[in-house]
């Protein structure tokens, strides 16, 4: 068996494949199935300071190929997070990863401070494309990104920083420098496309917010092309996500450059998909002959 650990940031995956946040919760639904333990960590669903209920129903729309959502960081807020999510979390001994959100610089500074030590990671969301103040509008332009990165890097002494990127921009992987230069330790890619829906019985959008962000495995061509842009852009660790379903897909982020994996609207369409994601790595490595998972980062040969 190969071995599929990893190193972010210092931090110990025991193997490349982490929950994406908002399609995992907080992790407790999904342990009841399988044990989570087997993963190599998870990112919590968005976290705000406070309570928020999120964006009006319906909220969720299929495509061909494709989910929208617009749910609209719906969350318990982080003082309840801490309170009630966190140390079932640790004791599943994977590594956490808490998703932060806000609506000011403020905001994230002041939710940075307050998780700082007390998880592995902190995952910057300055790309959540159905929040209508905060969220995206502080991921769309590098100024912006290095600025957020900045106040929040600035309030942790502890905790590395991870500022996943907005695909809605005009070029990802220089807003990915602008992460780099702003203090971030790695970045995650991509969060979800702005899309629309449409009903053509009542010529409605199919979700009252009427766009909402786009994931699923017809995504996945465009995140790799992005995830191979930003690793030839950047020296910070990369997480690469969009559209993984099978550990096929997972190998495809990893040769482009990714030191791991997230792995989100698989979730909803085989609950499993994660446990046979990392199977099917192991077998993929050891029938190629490979001994360990890092051998295959950024490989891709182009023509």
């Amino acid at each position: 068996m190969a071995d599929l650990s990893v190193d972010i940031c210092g931090v110990n995956f025991k193997n490349p494949v982490i929950a994406a946040s908002g399609t995992f919760g907080f992790g407790k639904e999904f342990d009841e199935i399988y044990d989570i333990s087997v993963l190599g960590g998870i990112s919590t669903k968005g976290l705000t300071l406070e309570p928020r209920l999120g964006n009006p129903t319906p909220r969720i729309a299929e495509g061909r190929g494709v989910i929208l959502n617009a749910v609209g960081l719906q969350n318990p807020g982080v003082e309840v997070f801490l309170r009630d999510d966190l140390e079932f979390l640790k004791s599943k001994n994977i590594a956490v990863i808490a998703n932060v959100a806000g609506s000011s610089l403020s905001d994230y500074e002041k939710i940075c401070a307050r998780l700082d030590g007390l998880v592995d990671l902190i995952e910057l969301n300055i790309s959540c494309p159905n929040v209508k103040c905060g969220g995206m509008a502080f991921g769309i332009r590098p100024e912006s990104v290095k600025e957020v990165t900045r106040v929040s890097k600035g309030a942790l002494k502890k905790t590395p920083l991870i500022v996943k990127l907005s695909p809605n921009v005009e070029s990802i992987a220089v807003n990915a420098l602008a992460a780099q230069e702003g203090g971030a330790d790695a970045v995650s890619l991509v969060n979800t496309f702005t899309g629309m829906v449409i009903d053509i019985e009542r010529r409605r959008p199919l979700i009252a917010n009427n766009t909402g962000g786009v994931s699923g495995a017809g995504i996945m061509p465009i995140a790799v092309r992005m995830t191979h842009e930003v690793c030839s852009f950047v020296t910070v660790p990369v997480i690469g996500m969009g559209g993984i379903t099978c550990a096929e897909d997972a190998l495809q982020f990893i040769i482009a450059g990714a030191s791991a994996v997230q792995v989100g609207t698989a979730n909803f369409t085989d609950t499993l998909a994660m446990p046979k994601i990392i199977a099917g790595l192991n077998a993929w490595l050891d029938g190629h002959g490979i001994g360990n998972i890092n051998e295959l980062r950024g490989t891709l040969k182009l023509n």
